[in-house]
């Protein structure tokens, strides 16, 4: 049997830092690199980004995105095959608490990796995910230097049987959020996550601090370096609150008794329902107004003639005898005026049509001339 030391002196390495980089992935990944330049390339942040020929860049970016789609195949797989009979929501569930960028970033500090990664920036934001990009870029490197089936043995030996218990994962409610909206849906109550506070910390990285309001009532607060982070914590400890507290569960309901009461009051006035006459009034020239031409043809048929203050003063005068003659009287009068110029007055002889009568010979010699024309 040839120990670890025998096998490291048998692989020609120029440097010692390559014979501790070997034994540092054997520690990792459980077997020794082929192509040593995927996992050195795999552990080079974008900080360190060296200029090639033809415009290439060389950093871990393009490993990161191979291991990404990788990393989703393998843990469905394993997702898949570990929880038979459950479905499709809990297994995507599952699935992503396990490739979270947090999950990730975790297990690269418990495995190494940071210790490994070649860069140029030491800030310890709360934030940085160097760590769990530098992971998927290293599953990336073992997939194109052994192929799917090391990354299988690596994600199942290496991460689930040492570091993560599947089952925990899977049954550990982490999106408290989720769970608290969804608790207001069922029960038709209105919730609001309102900015208490902004500011920052010792290191100057951003703080921000949230606060749950159900129905007007203020709940628990929360204080993370994200907006997703601090509802997070908001939601974790609201729920915890209306579990242990009646009492704010019962504000929470009178609260929306009251809010339901006020939308569902009656209105006592009621609309009337009858139709005013004297909505359209017409002046003298809105017969020639091309706009209102739909409004005056109503208008017409509902108003009677207007009379002038001389026929007014005529008819007072006047028996009801006369005013029939004065009438015939002016008719033809009224007649050749009205090719002359337009007036208010309208006259039901302007609407009834007279049709010609046509014999059976007239629409033959018409229908002959219009096809001859």
């Amino acid at each position: 049997m040839l120990n670890n030391s025998n096998i490291i002196d048998r692989i020609k390495l120029p440097f010692r830092k390559e014979k501790e980089l070997f034994s540092s992935l054997y520690n990792i990944t459980g077997f020794y690199p082929r192509n040593i330049s995927y996992y050195k390339l795999a552990l080079m942040h974008k900080s360190m980004t060296r200029k090639m020929p033809k415009s290439r860049t060389l950093n871990n970016e393009r490993l990161e995105f191979l291991g990404d789609a990788i990393l989703d195949a393998v843990v469905g797989d394993i997702v898949y095959r570990h929880f038979e009979g459950k479905r499709e929501g809990f297994l995507t569930n599952t699935r992503s608490k396990l490739v979270q960028r947090e999950t990730l970033n975790k297990l690269a500090q418990e495995m190494g990796i940071m210790e490994l990664i070649r860069s140029n920036t030491r800030t310890q934001a709360h934030n940085n995910y160097m760590g769990g990009n530098a992971f998927e870029a290293l599953v990336g490197a073992i997939y194109l230097d052994r192929g799917y089936n090391a990354c299988m043995k690596f994600m199942q030996k290496r991460i689930l049987a040492r570091i993560i218990n599947l089952d925990k994962v899977a049954y550990k409610e982490v999106n408290f959020k989720s769970k608290l909206i969804e608790w207001c849906q069922k029960n038709r109550v209105r919730l609001e996550y309102k900015q208490v506070e902004q500011n920052l910390d010792n290191s100057g990285s951003p703080m921000f601090v949230y606060q749950v309001v159900i129905e007007g009532i203020e709940g628990c607060t929360g204080k993370g370096y994200s907006k997703k982070e601090s509802q997070q914590l908001a939601s974790q400890d609201t729920l915890k609150r209306l579990r242990r507290e009646p009492q704010f569960i019962d504000a929470v309901f009178a609260a929306k008794t009251e809010r339901t009461k006020m939308e569902e009051m009656p209105v006592m006035n009621v609309p009337d329902t009858e139709l005013a006459n004297d909505i359209v009034i017409i002046s003298d020239d809105t017969s020639k107004s091309s706009t209102t031409t739909g409004i005056t043809e109503t208008a017409i048929t509902t108003r009677q003639p207007v009379a002038t203050e001389e026929q007014e003063t005529r008819q007072m005068r006047t028996p009801s005898k006369e005013k029939d003659n004065a009438k015939k009287r002016t008719a033809p009068v009224r007649k050749s005026e009205d090719k002359k110029e337009e007036t208010d007055e309208f006259d039901l002889s302007d609407l009834t049509l007279q049709p010609k009568v046509q014999s059976r010979e007239d629409i033959i010699n018409a229908a002959e001339e219009e096809a001859y024309a």
